[in-house]
């Protein structure tokens, strides 16, 4: 394991502290959407926008955060990120595959995916599911 200098301490710190009021109302609650809300990604997986605001991250101009809703065992096939993501289980619980790893979620449940690396998502739950995503969009 690589060690951390006091820059990537200070760094991860800080974008520690800016995303997590982000998630403080999706882990009490994940809001129940309708089945044509959002647009259409996937059989049964859909992307709700919930809000956008800057970032004070200097190495992202702004953070989008999103609801991608999951119908009971839908699955979102494997995607290549656009953007560097912070995501937490909302609602349900998950399988999620990434190149080198597969790992279980559930509710409360946070997981990250950088940018130009693949990633997809099952809803092993037989609730909707909900993953919600701080997307940092880069400066």
């Amino acid at each position: 394991m690589k060690t951390m200098n006091r820059r990537s301490a200070i760094a991860l710190g800080v974008t520690a502290a800016a995303i997590t009021p982000l998630f403080t109302l999706a882990a009490v609650e994940a809001k129940k959407y309708g089945p044509k809300e959002g647009k259409e990604i996937a059989p049964g997986v859909r992307v709700v926008e919930v809000s956008t605001g800057n970032s004070d991250i200097p190495a992202y101009k702004s953070i989008a955060i999103v609801d991608v809703v999951f119908q009971p065992g839908a699955h979102a096939p494997q995607m290549v990120m656009d953007n560097d993501m912070v995501c937490t289980i909302a609602s349900g619980a998950f399988t999620i595959k990434k190149v080198d790893k597969e790992f279980k979620l559930k509710t409360g449940d946070m997981y990250t995916c950088s940018k130009g690396k693949t990633d997809e998502a099952t809803n092993t739950s037989k609730e909707v599911g909900v993953h919600r995503i701080a997307v940092l969009i880069p400066a």
